[in-house]
């Protein structure tokens, strides 16, 4: 082993700091590999490696250098159990985030990320190894969740992640990060697979059953380096910017599985073959039930489906429910919880299965809405007459009004019949009426729906949670967009957008992962958020001792756990370290302490996040 010299600039000041390294020998030839961060030399210590490299050659110098880092130096030995303290002068400073961070580490090691990406990314010559700057990428998403130069500026030096992962706040910068998503993107369909393996080991999920929906999220800028961004259908309600739609497979309980970037103007029902493939080739064919959503179904889709020998549940659109108006006015129902209706309606050939569905909630909710397009739309042919009837017209000014009117009100548009003539003296003339038998439909219609599916031996009820659980695919999106913020991409090339979506993706992993927890724990399904908030007020604050001996001692101490962080940590059956490493002597006043290694945090021995944290059952 030896020390090795680095150097960086920031903000136009030249940083000098030293690692401990050794030679070792791997397949691309002779590679040095990083045994600890010593972070920066005093100038003394500095003169001292020079004259000591100038009196002797290079084998015995490395030879004491490496005796003047482990020997009894005065600032290299351990602090005793006990000293007389100055209690006046005693210090806290550098306060950092803690408690969150701490959850997210435990969750990225919990999956086995961190041994996976040791295991997929062989070691180099870089400064810090690729996968604890991937650990920072995917704590600070999952935690304070912003760009890589937030993480480097701000995001990073105020955490105790430094401590924790033993890398120096002046190693983690904007560049280091974009490197990191370049070497991890590759790993994309091997990273997919493990945590489909680790999911499955700690709760026992199914993967026959899978959820399919597709969202899209928006670019910040051109985005003109990104052939897959375009504009298109947003649900973002930006159709301003350029986007990219993602598509998402997930468990039914909402675990994610596996994604795929489609470009921003793709249209969903061509998405579902892609998907498919993807899905087969990283878990092999195997007769699978997909559950997908109305917007994504065709016959070529089902038909498709059919060839691989799949399942399938889908819904159907709102126009093929006219087909089935005698089955609604029946009143052979079966009521299921919560004001929800079924039956089942055979198709003519006997291969598939219609599944009329009734929704107490939902007949409310669409009534309600046609009540206030048609209230809009009547107010606005009101308007439209008043102005003809004002100042003379065209015919075509007249209708492109209509047609506005109607457009942004389409969910009644069909009440109204309208028509634009031309009256006796020139001017333009709006005739309009309502139509009673869309009315008499829409009454009928309200809070109905139609699933299909190919399934033979399933009940109607049956059928119908199977097809409900798609809500799981929309809570993801919520959750990406919301908590994580995958919106707006502020990346414009191609390559960095897609390892931008891998990283969320990684973090809503963890998300899922807190989420099964906290269930379990009884901590309720939604109860993520609020472990996270409660953890957030953890902190950690470096406290200095000064002794009667003149010398100072530091403790990196974690604040003790309120009466409500307490009752979630043991639910979670997880105990927070008390103090981050060993106390250490303080050389000078302004010195910033060397970072530590996680392994070493002080607190219950069975319980350090270096190990896998098990829930509590």
């Amino acid at each position: 082993m030896f020390l090795k010299r680095c150097s960086r600039k920031k903000c136009g000041k030249d940083h000098v700091y030293w690692q401990l390294v050794e030679s070792v020998r791997t397949a691309r030839g002779s590679r040095h590999r990083t045994v600890a961060y010593l972070g920066e030399l005093s100038a003394s210590e500095q003169k001292g490696w020079a004259r000591l490299a100038a009196n002797l050659d290079e084998k015995a110098a490395r030879a004491v250098r490496q005796l003047a880092l482990f020997g009894p130096e005065p600032d290299t030995e351990p602090v005793p159990d006990y000293v007389k303290v100055k209690l006046r002068e005693v210090e806290v400073s550098r306060t950092r985030d803690f408690g969150d961070v701490f959850l997210g580490l435990v969750l990225w090691r919990t999956l086995g990320l961190d041994g996976l990406l040791r295991e997929l990314v062989p070691e180099g010559r870089e400064d810090v190894p690729w996968d604890l700057m991937a650990a920072v990428l995917a704590v600070a998403r999952f935690t304070e969740p912003g760009s890589e130069l937030h993480v480097e500026e701000h995001w990073y030096a105020r955490t105790a992640l430094s401590d924790m992962l033993g890398v120096a706040p002046e190693q983690v910068n904007d560049s280091r990060l974009y490197r990191t998503l370049d070497r991890v993107l590759p790993l994309k369909p091997k990273i997919e697979q493990h945590l489909k393996q680790r999911a499955g080991e700690m709760f026992s999920l199914e993967f026959d059953l899978l959820l399919y929906d597709i969202t899209s999220t928006y670019f910040e800028g051109l985005a003109a380096g990104n052939p897959q961004a375009q504009r298109g259908y947003s649900r973002d309600h930006r159709p301003d910017c350029k986007q990219v739609c993602i598509g998402l497979v997930v468990t039914p309980d909402g675990f994610p599985l596996a994604y795929e970037v489609f470009a921003g103007n793709r249209s969903d029902v061509t998405t579902v073959e892609d998907i498919v493939e993807a899905m087969e080739q990283k878990y092999g064919r195997a007769r699978r039930v997909w559950v997908v959503d109305r917007g994504m179904v065709s016959e070529d889709n089902l038909a498709f489906l059919r060839e691989r020998d799949a399942k399938y549940v889908v819904g159907t659109p709102k126009s093929l429910l006219r087909k089935y108006e005698r089955q609604l006015l029946e009143e052979d129902w079966h009521t299921l919880r919560g004001g929800i209706e079924v039956k089942l309606v055979p198709s003519p050939d006997g291969a598939e299965t219609f599944v009329l569905c009734r929704s107490r909630d939902r007949r409310e909710k669409e009534r309600a809405m046609h009540a206030r397009f048609e209230k809009r739309i009547e107010q606005g042919l009101r308007r439209i007459e008043a102005s003809c009837t004002k100042r003379k017209q065209k015919v075509a000014t007249v209708a492109k009004q209509l047609g506005r009117l109607l457009g942004r009100n389409s969910r009644a548009a069909g009440l109204f019949q309208t028509d634009v003539v031309e009256a006796a003296d020139g001017r333009a003339q709006l005739v309009w009426k309502k139509v009673q038998a869309w009315r008499d439909w829409a009454a009928l219609s309200e809070g109905c729906y139609l699933l299909r599916t190919n399934l033979t031996d399933k009940s109607p009820e049956e059928l119908w949670r199977t097809y409900i659980q798609l809500t799981q695919v929309e809570s993801a999106f919520r959750t990406e967009k919301t908590d994580l913020r995958i919106r707006p991409i502020w990346h414009q090339k191609e390559d960095r957008v897609q390892a931008h979506i891998l990283f969320s993706f990684l973090a809503y992993a963890m998300w899922k992962t807190l989420e099964h927890w906290t269930k379990r724990a009884g901590l309720g399904s939604g109860g993520a958020r609020t472990v996270i908030a409660e953890l957030r007020r953890v902190k950690v604050s470096d406290v200095i001792l000064p002794t009667t001996a003149g010398r100072r001692i530091r403790l990196l101490c974690v604040t003790r756990p309120d009466d409500d962080q307490r009752a979630i940590l043991d639910r979670l059956g997880l105990d927070l370290p008390e103090r981050l490493g060993r106390p250490s002597w303080v050389r000078n006043p302004t010195e910033t302490e060397s970072p530590c290694s996680l392994d070493f945090c002080h607190g219950t021995p069975g319980n350090r996040p270096s190990e896998p944290f098990q829930p509590s059952n």
